[in-house]
């Protein structure tokens, strides 16, 4: 989109998002499990969430925040250590994402020294306002 300021920085970090989806897929088909895609899901934004580069940081900071909640919950939740590292690293990845989006909107770069540790029922109660 030409509302967008930085796009560099934007594309990296979708790049990141896929590579994380990648890497739960993979974790879960292990699992015996089938992963959703995008196509098993509805979403649905608040009014004007990509009217302005504003309004889309904001979005990408508040679903930023919420996928570093789960990573760490996720770590502080898995037994397997491979599977605790790779939740590890991506919660390092998102927590560069919270900075990027943040800073874009005025906000701080530097969050909090321990950010919050999310339940995954928590992340998904507040994930059904994206989605129908």
């Amino acid at each position: 989109s030409g509302r967008v300021s930085s796009g560099l920085e934007l594309r990296r970090a979708r790049t990141a998002e896929k590579q994380h989806y990648e890497d739960v897929a993979a974790v879960l088909t292990a699992a015996g499990q089938v992963p959703e895609t995008a196509q098993d899901i509805d979403f649905s934004y608040p009014i004007k969430s990509f009217d302005s580069w504003p309004s889309i940081a904001r979005l990408g900071a508040r679903l930023e925040s919420l996928s570093l909640g789960a990573y760490l919950g996720a770590v502080r939740a898995l037994q397997t250590p491979e599977f605790r590292n790779h939740a590890a690293r991506a919660a390092a990845s998102e927590a560069q994402h919270v900075s990027f989006f943040s800073a874009a909107v005025g906000g701080r770069r530097l969050g909090p020294p321990l950010p919050p540790t999310l339940p995954i029922d928590q992340v998904s109660n507040a994930l059904d306002a994206y989605t129908s």
